[in-house]
């Protein structure tokens, strides 16, 4: 009994140390504050390079036929990237570096896909573009520029109308009678007008086009340009379709080709190739020769696109600069700025004062805009109606335009545009300009009350406007940029289709074309001269207005 009680005891002291040593320990760990949590990375709000653009365009393009899903890819089409969930970032596709951050191709990975991390990128408007490098935009706001508004003043004509004026006393713009008269930066001379539904736009003494209603096929609406260069006629079909309100103009192909065409354009070929352009004599290559340089090699046709397509822009720049200089010598451009380079109006504060240069980053941009247009017309070369057959009507989700579809030029898919033509715009309230071959990247989706929107200067040439500057651009002028861009890239594979096996180049399959909804449109036979009677009445109603405006005192 005795031993009993001992061991009872004994039970309930050991119990007794327990509470007294476990309790405390048990409350100290009810009240011990909690570790926190680790913080999200920091999202930069724009890349690194602020020259480059600064969207992935091989990752995740919305409405970009082979872009759009990661299965149910067209046969011999590389993966292009791949989207992440959440809205605003781009999946990781590769391992090799950040994204456009190699100058050479073929070196940030297979052609088709973005090489590293992309970051992610803040947002304006309806959430595509990024903000401007170095900043954050609020996502769903439009931070537009408080000063838009060129420097000089306008002048309201007597017999109806207006005139702008530069500050050094030249004619910026006239709006007379229906037509519209604009001089650029660096001597150049843009006049539109409409008559009886044509759309007639001449640029220069030797250049422009007529647009007419062309067709009406499956409920879409097309229209035929007649392009005067030099002389020589040649015609696209446009797509007319409305956004906003708005007409927009949507480039068509006449023809596609084998879908697998299309995938040896896209693809990394055999062996990287090098390619002899014969531009060594030519003189716009001499004249540009500190901004732009071909790559080395070629690993794909994107690339050879790429400076396919930037030295075209190159030359038209040089001719219509050459033209420029002719105009002022000859007196023929009455109101005109001076032309010559590093002078007159072009010489403003927001221009370039040093030599600058197409960085490979920015060419990158460029070949991932082809690359996208490569994957969107074998999307659409595949659903094309067969030689001789009837269309169906139905459309590729990529080409497609109709009433409320976004224009390529607000679409954010496409952020990075090759400028086509003299474009005059403001920067830090001083006057710049724009000529064709310089690179701008739109960093708005929603356009002002002017129907402009915000984009980057992220490569540009001496004299024009300085890179980095953000300026304002018509939604009208970059929907022409994706025009010429396409027009483009199609003679470019109109090209490589003719040469390839030749030259270097690795043996291309099928090349057969297929049409599209409806056939090209033979040239406007009458065009040629439309322009040169448009040209007539534009050098008599400036000299008109330069002597109304200046009789004003103004």
């Amino acid at each position: 009994m005795h031993s009993d009680n001992t061991t009872v005891k004994r039970l309930q002291s050991w119990v007794l140390f327990y509470l007294i040593v476990a309790l405390p320990a048990l409350a100290w760990g009810q009240h011990k504050p909690s570790a926190p949590k680790p913080s999200a990375p920091a999202h930069a709000s724009a890349p690194a390079h602020t020259s480059a653009p600064a969207h992935t365009a091989a990752t995740g393009r919305p409405n970009a036929a082979s872009h759009t899903a990661t299965t149910g890819q067209k046969p011999g089409m590389t993966k292009p990237g791949t989207t992440s969930s959440k809205t605003g970032t781009t999946a990781k596709t590769s391992t090799t570096g950040r994204p456009g951050s190699t100058g050479k191709p073929g070196t940030t990975g297979k052609p088709g896909t973005t090489a590293g991390k992309s970051t992610t990128t803040a947002t304006t408007g309806r959430g595509g573009p990024p903000a401007k490098p170095g900043t954050s935009a609020k996502p769903g706001t439009v931070s537009h520029n408080a000063n838009r508004t060129p420097p000089g003043k306008t002048v309201a004509l007597k017999g109806g109308g207006s005139a702008s004026i530069r500050p050094n006393g030249k004619i910026r713009s006239i709006d007379r009678n229906g037509m519209h008269i604009e001089h650029g930066m660096h001597g150049g001379r843009t006049v539109v007008s409409e008559h009886n539904g044509a759309r007639v736009v001449t640029t220069g003494k030797h250049g422009g086009y007529v647009q007419r209603p062309y067709a009406v096929r499956n409920g879409h609406t097309y229209v035929s340009r007649t392009y005067v260069v030099n002389g020589r006629s040649y015609s696209h079909v446009y797509r007319s379709y409305y956004y906003g309100g708005r007409a927009y103009y949507g480039y068509y192909p006449a023809y596609y080709y084998n879908p697998g065409f299309y995938g040896w354009a896209y693809n990394p070929w055999p062996a990287p190739i090098a390619w002899g352009w014969g531009w060594g004599g030519a003189p716009w290559y001499g004249y540009y020769g500190g901004y732009f340089a071909p790559y080395p090699v070629y690993p794909t046709a994107a690339f050879w696109l790429t400076d396919y397509l930037i030295s075209a822009n190159l030359q038209a720049a040089y001719a219509a600069q050459a033209e420029a200089n002719a105009a002022q010598a000859g007196g023929g451009d009455a109101g005109g700025a001076p032309a010559q380079e590093g002078g007159g109006d072009q010489a403003a504060p927001a221009s370039n004062s040093a030599p600058v240069a197409l960085s490979p980053e920015v060419k990158q941009a460029i070949a991932e805009e082809v690359k996208a247009q490569l994957a969107a017309e074998q999307a659409a070369s595949g659903k094309a109606p067969a030689a001789g057959a009837q269309s169906t009507g139905a459309q590729p989700a990529a080409t497609t335009a109709s009433t409320g579809e976004v224009p390529a030029a607000l679409d954010p898919a496409h952020t990075t545009f090759v400028v086509a033509s003299d474009l005059a715009v403001t920067a830090d309230g001083q006057e710049c300009g724009l000529t064709a071959g310089d690179v701008i990247t739109r960093i708005e989706n929603t356009p002002d009350s002017d129907q402009k929107v915000n984009v980057i200067v992220t490569s540009s040439k001496k004299t024009d406007c300085s890179s980095g500057k953000t300026v304002a651009v018509s939604v009208d002028d970059l929907q022409e940029m994706h025009n010429h861009f396409q027009e483009q890239v199609d003679e470019g594979l109109k090209t490589l289709a003719s040469k390839q096996g030749t030259g270097g180049l690795p043996k291309a399959p099928d090349t057969s074309t297929v049409g599209g909804e409806v056939p090209q449109s033979p040239p406007d036979t009458t065009a040629s001269s439309t322009l040169e009677q448009q040209q007539t009445a534009a050098d008599q109603t400036e000299a008109a207005v330069v002597k109304e405006a200046f009789t004003q005192g103004s």
